[in-house]
């Protein structure tokens, strides 16, 4: 498909710079992909929506402060973006000015406390990079990382649990599951008293959340690949449900690939600790997700493709229309979407 089929126009100030002052607080828009019917809520009201037996899953990867900025060995400023564990302290990353980081070449973070030697040198910016510290790694990092907000969020917050879920749990990730920005303790507690049951999977975040799509044809796309791990009592619950017939509902889009990537590949689900390429646009036929709570996304990027593919374009853009005229806040810090209701095979367009 073309790419130009999923633009639109989109006000810089509705791009939301800053977290909600309350969690749940924020703005919903429920949306039947069924009747095509939405609805103007608060996060709240997703009580309203969620049902006895349903299966709220969730991404609970922590994102750690990826973000380090140091000298050369030459004297001038470095920045590291790390993206992937690649295991014996060397990591993938993201090079600012990474045309004179050359194999070999050291760099020093927070007066020497840690260093990076590259030891590979990959196109666009990639590097692979030895560390050398201390003590223990994320401590280390903990201690003189930032967070890597996208760079559409202009304002560094002070606080690193803003850009967490409050369920984060497993250290990896290089931005974060924001869909589930929205839940509190307390919402969760309510949710689960009534008896949707609450299941995690891991899916670390990486380079692609970084990238935009490059190409005007869809299909020459190729997507990143990220790890996930599906746990085996996630995959037995899951299992269930679908036997059930009870709804699988997806805490984001992350959530979503992990979901499909492994049902796509056994026709039922499997504990196993893997990595996905999925990429979902429309013409993909869900298998293993019912509903799914979503932020608003990039005109152009593959996340509006995903919810495309789940709800069809031509719904989606309307849908982005009236968030728009309605003054929602949008991407990683902003406005939530709650998408449900069936639809029959072959009626999405």
């Amino acid at each position: 498909m073309d790419i130009s089929l999923f633009d639109f126009d989109l006000p810089e100030e509705l791009i939301a710079q800053a977290p909600s002052q309350e969690r749940d607080g924020c703005r919903l828009l429920a949306v039947d992909r069924f009747h095509r019917t939405y609805e103007d809520k608060t996060f709240r009201d997703i009580l309203s929506y969620l049902r006895p037996g349903d299966v709220l899953v969730r991404n609970n990867t922590r994102v750690i402060p990826a973000r380090l900025i140091g000298e050369k060995d030459t004297g001038g400023r470095i920045e590291l973006l790390l993206l992937k564990d690649l295991g014996d302290d060397v990591w993938e990353c993201l090079v600012g000015n990474a045309h004179s980081v050359r194999v070999g070449s050291l760099s020093s973070f927070g007066n020497g406390k840690i260093k990076a030697r590259c030891e590979a040198v990959l196109p666009e910016g990639i590097r692979h990079m030895r560390f050398l510290y201390e003590g223990i790694f994320l401590e280390r990092l903990e201690e003189l990382g930032e967070m890597p907000l996208p760079p559409y969020i202009r304002e560094r917050t002070s606080r690193k649990e803003d850009y967490q879920t409050v369920y984060a749990k497993v250290p990896g990730s290089a931005a974060a599951p924001t869909a589930g920005f929205h839940f509190t303790p307390e919402l969760l507690d309510e949710i689960s008293s009534m008896g949707v049951e609450i299941l995690d999977l891991t899916l670390d975040i990486g380079l692609g959340t970084f990238r935009p799509v490059k190409v005007q044809d869809t299909k020459e796309h190729r997507m990143h690949e990220e790890t996930y791990s599906m746990g085996e009592e996630t995959a037995k619950r899951l299992n269930l449900a679908r036997k059930e017939g009870r709804r699988i509902v997806a805490v984001g889009t992350t959530s979503v690939r992990t979901l499909e990537a492994v049902y796509g590949k056994y026709g039922e689900f499997r504990p196993e600790s893997s990595s996905t390429s999925i990429f979902i646009e429309p013409g993909y036929r869900f298998q293993a997700v019912d509903a799914l709570i979503t932020n608003f996304h990039l005109p152009k990027s593959t996340l509006v493709m995903l919810v495309s593919a789940f709800m069809g374009r031509e719904f989606t853009l309307e849908c982005y229309r009236h968030a728009v005229e309605e003054r929602y806040r949008f991407f990683s810090f902003g406005d939530a979407m709650f998408i449900h209701g069936a639809i029959p095979e072959g009626e999405l367009r």
